[in-house]
């Protein structure tokens, strides 16, 4: 039983959970190194909903026996064409979140890439010393860090599409 496909989803969607209490508890005890203890949880829970993502796309191309069912990456599974040679309702799902970028979905796909992405100095603005009246606004502004509220909504979210897909995956 330990070896199922399901395991590993469940597994992720644990240490997301564990992930997202310490950060609950690194916020609580304000300690001088709280901001690395929560921006290190918050990236724990990014890495271990994106396993649990590919855990489940491992599920379903497992139940299918979809060719390239052992891809390392979920995005392999979340692509129209692979949707095209082998459709199934729950990959059909998968794939018309992720190709909606306010889906929560899409917005884990992207915070999860950002992690790989080095970090950048803020921009500004070039401005011309002999016209003082003119002021630069920056639209570039850096962007919120994702709240553990979210990163917990996402994985609700994930663990209730698991169990659902799992009852339409179920032979009886």
């Amino acid at each position: 039983m330990a070896n199922e496909l399901y395991t590993r989803t469940n597994q992720k969607i644990f240490y997301a959970g564990l992930s997202l209490e310490s950060w609950r508890k690194a916020e609580e005890i304000r300690a001088m190194n709280a901001q690395a203890l929560i921006q290190a949880e918050r990236e724990a829970t990014l890495f271990h909903l994106y396993g649990a993502l590919l855990g489940l796309c491992h599920e379903i191309a497992g139940y299918y026996r979809l060719p390239g069912s052992d891809a390392s990456r979920a995005e392999a599974f979340l692509d129209k064409a692979v949707l095209a040679a082998a459709p199934s309702q729950e990959l059909g799902e998968l794939v018309e979140l992720v190709q909606h970028p306010h889906t929560w979905l899409a917005q884990l796909l992207e915070a999860y890439q950002l992690l790989f992405q080095p970090p950048q100095a803020a921009k500004s603005s070039k401005t011309d010393p002999a016209t003082p009246l003119i002021s630069a606004v920056n639209l570039d502004e850096p962007a919120e860090p994702l709240s553990r509220q979210t990163l917990e909504d996402w994985r609700q979210q994930l663990k209730a599409l698991a169990k659902r897909f799992r009852e339409t995956l179920s032979e009886w």
